[in-house]
């Protein structure tokens, strides 16, 4: 029997029976646990963030900043939950990793759909991703979806436009020197500037998960390949010098 709003209960509002039972470790050993856990919570969150990020573009696309700062404030507090996590990880040690890998078989967080929606929906469309999953299927869709939606980035960058800002080619350059007229003048265009602070928390805090990452991978199984036939850590350090907000670095050193 379902229960009422008037009856429900804590186990019945969140589930309980269903999210408690979706941790199956395949091995029988103890460690593997908590390598489903983190990883499962990791998903949870990034849920969170695409929530809060479709609320703040579509935020930004009207110029209601107020609130878009909100919700880009949660994404960032999320991303930094996200790196402590690495910590808990970090406990595994590598004969502890090491005693169940071989379960995880082809599986890999470089498939992680999400992880990949949350880059496209700041703005980093690299479109080659896509074939990672099979074409007709869902997670296909919802990427393709979300490659063709409109990015937090770019929304950002109507929004200099709507205030009258020319960002030409929309290179790193042309949107750097309209950019830095904000933060020249932050006190007249306090809105836009407080908006670009908050893009480069998120840019700060993507850039402080992957390097907590790649410290994660190299403690537990150095510079072995990853699982799914991925690069492992040397991938990982490619990653490095990402930034969904290349021209908000660069505008600081001419400040």
């Amino acid at each position: 029997m379902t229960a009422t709003p008037a009856g429900i209960t804590y186990a019945d509002y969140l589930k309980l029976d269903q999210l408690l039972s979706a941790q199956q470790p395949l091995s029988g050993l103890h460690d593997e646990m908590l390598f489903i856990i983190i990883h499962q919570t990791k998903e949870l969150w990034m849920k969170q963030m695409l929530h809060e990020l479709e609320l703040a573009i579509a935020l930004v696309e009207k110029d209601s900043f107020a609130p878009a700062y909100k919700a880009l404030a949660r994404v960032s507090r999320i991303q930094s939950v996200m790196t402590l996590s690495w910590d808990v990880l970090s406990t595994l040690t590598p004969v502890d990793y090491l005693a169940f890998r071989d379960v995880l078989g082809t599986s890999s967080g470089f498939q992680s759909v999400q992880f990949r929606e949350i880059e496209y929906r700041l703005g980093l469309k690299d479109p080659a991703y896509l074939q990672h999953c099979p074409e007709g299927s869902a997670d296909r869709a919802r990427l393709q979806a979300a490659l063709d939606s409109t990015s937090l980035r770019e929304a950002s960058i109507a929004a200099l436009q709507r205030a009258g800002f020319e960002v030409g080619d929309a290179s790193t350059e042309a949107l750097a020197a309209a950019w830095l007229e904000v933060y020249r003048d932050a006190d007249r265009w306090f809105e836009l500037y407080q908006l670009a602070e908050k893009l480069v928390d998120l840019d700060d805090a993507l850039a402080m998960w992957r390097h907590k990452h790649v410290l994660t991978v190299e403690r537990i199984i150095g510079n072995k390949r990853g699982t799914g036939g991925s690069a492992g850590a040397a991938y990982l350090r490619s990653t490095l010098e990402k930034r969904v907000f290349p021209e908000l670095w660069a505008l600081r050193t001419d400040l």
